[in-house]
């Protein structure tokens, strides 16, 4: 008789109004309403606005109980922003961080696939979204195992391209929308209105490459598999 590894309880799922709230909503308001000199000022606006991204990603990470790199990151991306707007540099430093950080992880995605930890199973094949152990075992049965790997190749380079597609946006956004310099009041609103900006004209088409992807790969294990979709998708126990 043989005995199961009980699975591990699938995490929470993310709210997306408090992740809005926290990361778009809250920092475009104190930005843009707020940095005068009758409310909080230019300074504290920016350092209040950037605290609100920083709390949500550290929570974040407590929550999930562990570190995750690509979050690690974010936040420090985060603290760059409010370095770079408080020493005063020119606006075009802040272009190239908001170019740099999707780029980095672009090319560690690409890196990673010459590894034996590809990037890609971070993101989409991974046991929070996928059976993967019954996938892994059909594949071998099939014989479809290195068919696979070809189609997970794929995927990896479709995701690094999503990445490389969201650093040229978050820099056009950026020189385009951020024009003033640092510590004026027109800096401030300029940095809120980029912030609003950032979710429907990069991260909308940067999803809707990273879901092509998705379905990319969930399409060639349905045909590797035989599988079909509700088989090969982990669903989620009600509480």
């Amino acid at each position: 008789m043989t005995s199961e590894t009980p699975e591990q309880p699938p995490e929470k799922a993310e709210n997306l109004l408090i992740n809005l709230l926290f990361n778009i909503i809250a920092p475009t308001l104190i930005l843009t309403k707020l940095s005068s000199d009758a409310y909080l000022g230019t300074t504290n606006a920016i350092v209040i606005a950037l605290a609100f991204p920083v709390i949500y990603g550290i929570h974040d990470m407590v929550r999930r109980g562990k570190v995750n790199l690509f979050s690690v990151i974010g936040v420090f991306s985060i603290l760059m922003t409010g370095g770079i707007s408080l020493l005063g540099l020119a606006p075009k430093y802040l272009a190239l961080k908001e170019a740099a950080v999707p780029a980095t992880f672009g090319l560690a995605t690409l890196v990673s696939v010459k590894t034996p930890y590809p990037l890609v199973k971070t993101f989409i094949y991974n046991d929070a979204i996928l059976n993967t152990a019954l996938i892994k075992r059909t594949l071998s049965a099939n014989g479809n195992e290195d068919a696979f790997e070809r189609r997970l190749l794929m995927a990896s380079l479709l995701i690094a391209g999503s990445f490389f597609l969201s650093s040229v946006l978050n820099y056009l956004l950026a020189i385009m929308v951020v024009t003033s310099q640092p510590g004026t009041v027109e800096y401030n609103e300029q940095l809120g209105k980029m912030t609003a900006l950032s979710f429907p004209v990069i991260a909308l088409p940067a999803t809707v490459v990273m879901m092509g992807a998705m379905l990319y790969l969930f399409k060639g294990i349905t045909r590797l598999t035989g599988l079909d979709l509700e088989q090969i998708i982990k669903h989620r126990t009600k509480d």
